[in-house]
């Protein structure tokens, strides 16, 4: 049985999901970025436990 969903809670769903990507890429970036003046990264391995922490990777390797 399907369930009709208006458009305007669509739509309301879409920008909640819109907000909350938008604060999980910019933590991210945030986190992995040192500043803004050079190219450097984090090290690959800070940046996994960072993400594994926030839920954001699969199960361990």
């Amino acid at each position: 049985m399907a369930v009709q969903v208006s458009e305007s809670d669509q739509i309301k769903q879409f920008k909640e999901f819109l907000g909350t990507y938008n604060k999980v890429t910019e933590n991210c970036f945030m986190d992995c970025v040192r500043d803004f003046s050079s190219r450097e990264v984090k090290p690959e391995e800070q940046n996994e436990a960072m993400a594994a922490s926030a839920g954001l990777l699969g199960q361990p390797r």
